[in-house]
């Protein structure tokens, strides 16, 4: 409301302004004819036929300038105050009077001016009495016509306004509906009505009441359903498509045909409109309809580009920042620093040969789009072994793998699996507690299945990883909505004692 509410109210101060400058101009044009004595050669024409002496101030200048100055600031107040007010229901009654009282004003104003730019008909009537009878009832009718306008003026004004200012819940509700479909129908409106107002012969008014509505409809419904229904083809996309406009014609030719047989007399004239509206949207609608789907194609094209690249870019740069873990070099470091004082090398060596590997994985294959889904195995697995170094100390921890060897050819982005893996173990190890992990990644058919399930511990307040989060889990999915799009589905379920994650993968070949 609040929207519709300053959408109406600059749309009032540009109506303001516009009737501001129009107002000015006449008055100003009306005073540089007098100075100039520049006369309207149909009132010198009327008043001299009739030898009726023509005063330029009386008869001309003085009642259109009155004329012009109410109309104007009747329009304002109708505008600014009493329209606004009918529209929010405030004194719904004083409100219709006062708009009344106002178009009567202006009539009966208008009726005396024109008694002075009329004056050479005076003599036409019997008395003075039966001239501005006829004067003020000519001049009552056109008010009340007046009325009616600016009635039919301002529903369009306000439904226009109120379907600009409720675009995204409408476009919510019917997912086909558009801005630039909004402003056209409000363009057809207007351009409607001032067709009507004018006065236009009846071939263009149907023109603009059934041609045009029918353009409108038809851009619409090939943008959305015929023109995508035929992008699959592999040849004559185009050709189909206007096949499709064809029929469409045809099989509306019918009730067209019956809507305007009321409306015009002749048969020959229904056929020919039908024919002009068939060569129209044939040769214009469809072929605008098409190059302009295209159009945005391509450049809806280029954006996803561009947005995929951004996304990759910076989902790069999150996972950078998140993907190494101090805490947990730090306890690798402190394990394999433990190891080297309690036995020989070999264990230690056997760390450190692991780390170097991960760290030249991150280093080198992680900034490749894909990778063979064999290498980030190998880096889930010795990512997992490092861990276990640190905790194959504690009885009350228990960790599970069943990770498959073999995965033949597919590829996957690197460093999409090891997140929840780092999660678990963050989350999921307590040395004070017991605790568990299950990791368990399976292929099939192309697909992975992959799931890890965590018990969950409390931490405690001198633990560094107390108030952070998951590990990467945030810059995971929006890497899986970027590169699998449609092609996989998460899962996340958790509760007091235990986390668990279930994802699948379509994946394809390297």
């Amino acid at each position: 409301m609040k929207a519709e509410n300053s959408t109406s109210y600059n749309y009032n101060r540009i109506e303001f302004w516009g009737a501001t400058v129009i107002y000015v101009l006449s008055i100003f044009l009306l005073i540089s004819n007098a100075v100039r004595n520049d006369m309207n050669p149909d009132m010198l024409y009327q008043f001299g036929e009739r030898n009726y002496q023509l005063s330029y101030m009386q008869n001309y200048l003085v009642p259109k300038t009155a004329v012009y100055t109410f109309l104007y600031l009747a329009y304002i107040l109708l505008t600014l105050y009493v329209i606004p007010n009918l529209i929010k229901r405030n004194n719904l009654a004083i409100h219709i009077i006062l708009s009344v009282i106002i178009f009567l004003i202006l009539g009966f104003i208008m009726g005396i001016a024109d008694t002075w730019l009329k004056a050479y008909e005076m003599n036409e009537y019997q008395s003075l009495n039966e001239f501005y009878n006829e004067i003020f009832k000519t001049r009552m009718l056109l008010t009340f016509w007046m009325m009616f306008l600016f009635a039919m003026y301002n529903v369009i004004k306000y439904f226009g306004i109120y379907l600009l200012s409720n675009e995204h819940a409408l476009q919510e509700k019917y997912k086909g509906l558009t801005r630039e479909a909004i402003i056209v129908f409000i363009l057809w409106m207007i351009s409607f009505f001032l067709t009507l107002v004018s006065g236009a012969p009846q071939e263009i008014v149907l023109g603009y009441a059934i041609i045009i509505p029918f353009g409108i409809g038809l851009y619409w419904y090939s943008m959305h359903k015929l023109i995508p229904s035929v992008l699959n083809l592999t040849k004559r996309k185009f050709l189909v498509y206007a096949w499709k406009v064809f029929q469409i014609l045809f099989l509306t030719a019918l009730p067209f045909a019956l809507i305007m047989l009321p409306m015009v007399d002749r048969g020959e004239a229904v056929a020919a409109f039908l024919l002009i509206n068939a060569c129209i949207q044939m040769f214009v609608t469809a072929p605008i309809s098409w190059f302009v789907f295209k159009y945005k194609m391509s450049n809806q094209s280029e954006l996803t580009t561009l947005r995929q690249a951004l996304g990759h870019s910076t989902a790069n740069l999150d996972l950078l920042k998140s993907q190494i873990n101090p805490h947990f070099l730090f306890n690798s470091l402190n394990t394999l620093y433990g190891t080297a004082l309690q036995e020989n090398a070999d264990r230690t060596s056997e760390g450190i040969q692991k780390l170097g590997d991960m760290m030249r994985f991150m280093l080198e294959e992680n900034v490749q789009d894909k990778i063979s889904l064999n290498r980030e195995i190998d880096y889930i697995k010795n990512y997992i072994s490092l861990q276990k170094l640190r905790t194959q100390e504690s009885p009350n921890i228990t960790i599970q793998t069943n990770i498959e060897d073999e995965v033949n050819n597919l590829s996957i982005t690197p460093m999409l699996l090891i997140p929840f893996i780092e999660n678990a173990f963050k989350h999921g190890i307590s040395l004070r507690e017991p605790s568990h992990i299950k990791i368990s990644l399976h292929i099939e058919d192309g697909n992975i299945f992959f799931d890890v399930y965590n018990s969950i511990h409390t931490k405690h307040g001198d633990d560094p990883e107390k108030n952070n989060t998951g590990i990467g889990l945030n810059n995971v999915k929006q890497r899986l909505q970027l590169f699998y799009p449609n092609k996989h589905e998460l899962i996340i379920r958790e509760n007091s004692k235990e986390f668990f994650i279930h994802l699948t993968i379509q994946l394809t070949n390297a």
